[in-house]
């Protein structure tokens, strides 16, 4: 189908607007509450540190190994979950001039704080929304004909000249044009105004370096490449950086490895982590020999014991699966000590055995992320990726930005 002919099919396409505090250690008291954090340190359960100079560390570091290439930063889902003013303007200031957020409501905050930086929505045009676009100068991620059509009638109509990306989908099947689609768009590109500002697509396995898709996707958008030649291309995400130049294109577009997680889980990781997690202690109590603690009675003492715990849960974006026979720990008093018993929605415990109670009070801390425990460990214990850890965590903590 033209576009032309896809244009038949829309009728009058609518257009409608649409803390700085020191990091807390397992022995620290509670530090004084942030004004710029709505959950103050002493009224929440845990206390979460984005180090947002680790992450602008992290953007030089790939922006540097992808020279020629620009060095974009994904910032959707809150910088997952790291909060996305104070880790974008961080971004800024390190030289970051391009951001990818998965929503136009995304585009609108970051548009506040880079006034004058490129922000592309990876979600697309939903109906009626690219007066939105025009409004905050945001430039959507086009994946379908419809959404094409829309965007550029809305541009004729209103005389807005701003831009959009094409989304070739390689063989993700999710989101994009059909690759056979592409050369509808070749006489478009050659008129003056074509308003086309990248072309992407995004590898479905570049986390797994030797997947033959990997390879399969580099030579379609290589195709592609040669279609739209002029225009800026987009490839590569995180762990598509580490694929090496054939994958860097015009621009790479990291996100996870930004904020610490391991971008080729099969060697080291080669990025700093970003975000500590410190978990306030409630309660240390005794259990007797043959006690057992927890929802469905799952651990039972072996020996007369000690437990901390700490008011953390699954409601607060450890996840449950972590306490389901898995090895989870966390630091205490510089102690890696096992998770016993399931996670509940706001509570965990630890075995604390051994340690005197001068060294595990009530209103300490334990880290449940940092000080060698990182987000993806955490992840292993709970069967799932970083990803998910990261934008689970920033609901109910007390937020500081270091």
């Amino acid at each position: 189908m033209s576009i032309t002919q896809a244009a038949t099919t829309i009728a009058d396409a609518p257009a409608a607007a649409a803390d700085a505090l020191v990091p807390t250690t397992p022995h620290s008291t509670a530090p004084a509450p942030s004004d710029r954090d709505a959950v103050h340190a002493g009224e929440t359960g845990g206390i979460l540190t984005i180090n947002v100079a680790a992450v602008a560390r992290n953007w030089k570091a790939l922006a540097q190994r992808v020279v020629p290439a620009d060095c974009a930063a994904v910032v959707k889902a809150d910088a997952y979950g790291c909060g996305m003013e104070p880790v974008a303007a961080g971004l800024a200031k390190a030289g970051c001039r391009i951001f990818f957020v998965a929503h136009v409501a995304e585009a609108r905050r970051l548009r506040g704080v880079v006034p004058d930086a490129t922000i592309y929505v990876l979600n697309g045009l939903a109906p009626g929304t690219a007066a939105a676009y025009a409004e905050i100068n945001a430039q959507p991620v086009i994946g379908s004909l419809a959404e094409y059509v829309e965007w550029d009638a809305f541009r004729i109509a209103s005389g807005w000249r701003g831009g959009a990306a094409l989304h070739f989908d390689t063989g993700m099947n999710r989101l994009g044009l059909a690759v056979e689609e592409a050369s509808t768009f070749v006489t478009r590109i050659k008129m003056p105004d074509h308003g086309i500002s990248l072309v992407m697509s995004h590898l479905a396995c570049a986390e797994t370096p030797g997947h033959e898709l990997n390879a399969k996707q580099v030579a379609a958008f290589r195709e592609l490449r040669f279609l739209f030649r002029g225009l800026a291309t987009s490839l590569a995400n995180s762990s598509g950086i580490f694929l090496g130049p054939a994958a860097h294109c015009d621009m790479v577009r990291p996100g996870a490895a930004l904020y610490g997680v391991n971008p080729t889980p099969a060697t080291q990781n080669l990025m700093e982590e970003v975000v500590t997690l410190n978990a306030r202690i409630v309660q240390v109590r005794n259990v007797l020999r043959g006690a057992s603690v927890g929802y469905g009675a799952a651990w039972t003492a072996g020996r007369a014991s000690r437990i901390a715990v700490v008011s953390v849960g699954y409601a607060d974006g450890y996840l449950r699966a972590a306490g389901e026979g898995k090895s989870a720990q966390a630091i205490v008093a510089n102690r890696r000590c096992p998770l016993v018993g399931r996670i509940s929605m706001d509570l965990m415990a630890f075995d604390v055995t051994g340690m005197a109670e001068s060294r595990v009070r009530r209103g300490d801390f334990a880290c449940l992320i940092g000080d060698g425990i990182t987000v993806d460990e955490v992840a292993a214990w709970s069967g799932t990726i970083g990803y998910e850890v990261l934008t689970g965590l920033g609901r109910r903590h007390h937020r500081v930005w270091a």
